[in-house]
C-alpha cells in the first residue's frame, strides 16, 4: 500500500509556518510515513530552507501526482503570490493573509477532489486575514465554508488521549447556558460518529463534569443534575457507549490511561489545559465531521521568532504523522 499523500499549506509567510514545514519535511519519520506536498510560494520556501539550514531540494510541481517522493525533496505547488520586496517577518500583512488563505483554499480543493488523503495545516494570523479583507476568523471557519460543513467538530489528540469540545470560543458565563441536555446528546452522537470515521469503534466516551466533584448532587451547582446526567442516561438508553459525568480533575487522566476512548470537555480551557499539560508540543487538533481529514498544529504564527530558525517543528511533525495514521481508515461523509 502506498503511503498517504498529505498536502500542507505553509501558513502565514510572515510567521514560522514555512520554517516548520521545511524542518518537518526534512524529518526521516515524516518521509517514512507519508508523501507530502507543500502548497505555498517558492520564494518563501527557498528562504525558509536557507534559514533552517535543512538539506532539501525544492521541486515545483503543478499537481500532487507530479511529486518526486524521495528523501531530501520538498515537493511544492507554487502559487507565486508573494512580493518579497514588500515582505517582512513578524508583521501583520494583508498580502500574507491573502496568500495564507489561498494556500488553504488550494489544499482543500485537492482534498475535496480526492487527490490528497489529508490536509495538515500550519499557523495563520487572524489580523492578517482581516487586513486582506477575508471574513473568516480561523482555519475551522475556512474549512467549514470550503467543504460546506455546518459546525465541524474539534478534537485534540496527544499521546492517545482524545478530547472533544462541547463549547469553545465563548465566555464562561455564556458557556453555562450552552451546557444543555439537548446539546450534549447531539455532540456525543456526532463525536462518536466522528470517531467511527477515524476507525475508532471500540471503547466508551466519557463526559467531563462541570462543577467541583460534579456538583455533589446539587450542592456546588445543579448543571449535572438538571442537564448532564439526564443527557447521559438517555444516550445510554438509546445504546450509545457513553458514561459520566466524571470529575474533570480525574477524567482526562483516566482517558490517558486507556479507560475511555475519548472525553467530551464542556468548555475550551477544561480540555486545552488537560491535553497541553500532558504534552504541549504534541497536542494536535483534528477537525472532524467534514468530508476531508484535517490535522493541525495547535500553536500560533510566533511572529516574535519568525525568520530566526528557532521554531521547533515537533507539532508540525506530529500533525503530519497523525494525518498519515488516520487517513487510511478515514471514511468520507
Amino acid at each position: 500500500m502506498s503511503k498517504p499523500l498529505i498536502v500542507i499549506p505553509i501558513g502565514d509567510p510572515a510567521g514560522i509556518g514555512p520554517e516548520i514545514v521545511a524542518k518537518a519535511l526534512a524529518e526521516p519519520r515524516v518521509f517514512e510515513a507519508a508523501r507530502c506536498v507543500a502548497v505555498g510560494d517558492r520564494k518563501v520556501m527557498e528562504q525558509a530552507v536557507r534559514i533552517t539550514g535543512t538539506d532539501l531540494k525544492i521541486k515545483t510541481v503543478k499537481a500532487p501526482e507530479e511529486g518526486v517522493f524521495e528523501e531530501g525533496i520538498l515537493n511544492l505547488m507554487d502559487l507565486d503570490n508573494m512580493d518579497m520586496n514588500r515582505f517582512a517577518f513578524g508583521e501583520v500583512s494583508g498580502m500574507c493573509g491573502r496568500a495564507a488563505y489561498e494556500y488553504i483554499e488550494e489544499s482543500v480543493r485537492l482534498a475535496n477532489e480526492g487527490r490528497a488523503d489529508a490536509v495538515a495545516t500550519t499557523p495563520i494570523n487572524k489580523e492578517a486575514l482581516k487586513a486582506a479583507g477575508i471574513s473568516f476568523i480561523g482555519h475551522t471557519e475556512i474549512f467549514s465554508a470550503l467543504t460546506e460543513t455546518e459546525d465541524p467538530l474539534t478534537m485534540f489528540e496527544t499521546n492517545g488521549l482524545r478530547v472533544f469540545f462541547l463549547t469553545r470560543h465563548v465566555s464562561l458565563r455564556k458557556m453555562l447556558d450552552m451546557v444543555t441536555k439537548e446539546r450534549i446528546k447531539d455532540y456525543v452522537k456526532r463525536c462518536l460518529e466522528a470517531l467511527k470515521r477515524l476507525g475508532v469503534e471500540e471503547g466508551t466516551m466519557a463526559v467531563a463534569g462541570l462543577n467541583p466533584h460534579c456538583g455533589e448532587h446539587g450542592l456546588f451547582g445543579d448543571e449535572e443534575v438538571k442537564e448532564i446526567i439526564p443527557a447521559v442516561l438517555e444516550l445510554q438508553e438509546e445504546g450509545y457507549p457513553v458514561t459520566g459525568p466524571i470529575g474533570a480533575d480525574s477524567v482526562f487522566h483516566q482517558a490517558a490511561q486507556g479507560r475511555f476512548n475519548s472525553v467530551l470537555s464542556l468548555y475550551h480551557d477544561q480540555g486545552h489545559i488537560a491535553t497541553k499539560t500532558l504534552d504541549f508540543d504534541r497536542t494536535i487538533a483534528i477537525t472532524n465531521g467534514m468530508p476531508i481529514l484535517r490535522t493541525s498544529v495547535d500553536h500560533g504564527t510566533a511572529f516574535d521568532i519568525a525568520g530566526t530558525g528557532k521554531a521547533a517543528a515537533v507539532s508540525m511533525i506530529e500533525a503530519i504523522l497523525l494525518a498519515a495514521k488516520y487517513s487510511p481508515r478515514f471514511k468520507k461523509a
